[in-house]
């Protein structure tokens, strides 16, 4: 049998480790509630029409694929619709059944199903932030924690004045720079906690930063500098035996 010294010992180390078990909390994408329910702000009254601009981007989009497989439009459709509304109203989700001449329950069924699609009012920019596990590893908690000290709002809600919304994500696919964060099409990396809040400081004033590494990196390459690649590459022919 286990000692009780040892039972506490594990109980108490068990405490600090920190849950995985749990999913990240969704701002109103995929992961939010499949079935539409009337609100004040979305509704079937509530406005929408695309701009003019935007339907001649819709026809463009539309002819790359091929004739009668309009339905295959309907991701880059959506996606144009939340880029001018900021979210998805099912009057927008109907709108784009309209043009592209499709059931609104073949549209629905998209804009439920990705993450990349929200489902309810969201800030002017959206805060993602990946605590997948190579950002995990590189203190992407403390980031998280640094958004909500300062914004004052939790995973999954928005400030007061619908500036940031903030969510947690899985991997964003740039791990060799983690920890990271996505603001609305923009990567942040090789972050700090002091860097994250510089960031929302200048977005506040309306100004945005300059987005990747904020660790004196240009790209991807090795924190510690070059091991390889580190000389102008020979010119052809150079170091290539004549017998060859």
């Amino acid at each position: 049998m286990l000692s009780s010294t040892f039972r506490t010992a594990v109980s108490q180390t068990a405490r600090h480790i920190r849950s995985l078990h749990q999913s990240a909390v969704r701002c109103g994408g995929g992961g939010a509630l499949f079935v539409h329910r009337d609100t004040t702000d979305n509704n079937p009254n509530t406005p929408f029409e695309f701009t003019p601009e935007n339907l001649k981007r819709i026809e463009a989009i539309i002819k790359n694929y091929p004739e009668g497989h309009k339905q295959a439009a309907t991701i880059p459709v959506l996606d144009l619709a939340q880029r001018q509304h900021g979210w998805l109203p099912i009057t927008a989700m109907n709108k784009v059944a309209e043009v592209l001449e499709i059931p609104p329950m073949r549209v629905y069924e998209v804009a439920t199903f990705y993450t990349m699609f929200m489902r309810k009012p969201m800030g002017k920019y959206h805060l993602q932030v990946c605590t997948t596990t190579p950002c995990m590893l590189c203190d992407s908690d403390s980031i998280l924690a640094a958004i909500q000290k300062k914004l004052g709002i939790k995973v999954g809600e928005t400030t007061p004045d619908n500036l940031f919304t903030l969510s947690e994500v899985e991997c964003l696919g740039a791990c060799v720079n983690a920890p990271m964060v996505q603001i609305n099409d923009n990567y942040y990396e090789d972050l700090l906690p002091q860097d994250i809040e510089q960031i929302l400081d200048e977005l506040k004033a309306g100004t945005v930063p300059l987005p990747g590494p904020r660790n004196g990196r240009f790209s991807c390459e090795p924190a510690g500098g070059l091991t390889s690649l580190t000389e102008p590459p020979p010119g052809p022919g150079v170091g290539v035996r004549p017998d060859l």
